[in-house]
């Protein structure tokens, strides 16, 4: 499995399968991020087991791979998800930061 696990601010390419946890748990997250570095939607739950049908929210995919118009998900402010993240979608491509102390 492809995730980030340790505290980060550097982002980091990830082409995990579809419904893998990318973003493992982390009591002393501050904040994170996520984009779409693909083509196809991307189908993002907070917790484990993302399908194209359980999720929280979608991300739009690129009119290219890595055109920079994907869309993106952060908590950034205010109340931050501590836990698991997982992704679903036809080949994801992302890329993800996560603040942590």
């Amino acid at each position: 499995m492809n995730q980030l696990t340790q505290s980060s601010n550097t982002p980091e390419i990830l082409t995990p399968n579809t419904g893998d946890i990318v973003i493992a748990s982390n009591p002393a997250r501050i904040a994170f991020s996520i984009q779409n570095l693909g083509i196809n939607p991307l189908f993002i739950l907070l917790g484990s087991g993302a399908t194209t049908s359980i999720f929280h929210t979608v991300l739009k995919g690129g009119t290219g791979n890595d055109d920079g118009t994907g869309g993106s998900y952060s908590m950034e402010a205010g109340a931050i998800y501590t836990g698991a993240v997982s992704i679903a979608g036809t080949s994801p491509r992302l890329v993800i930061t996560q603040l942590a102390p």
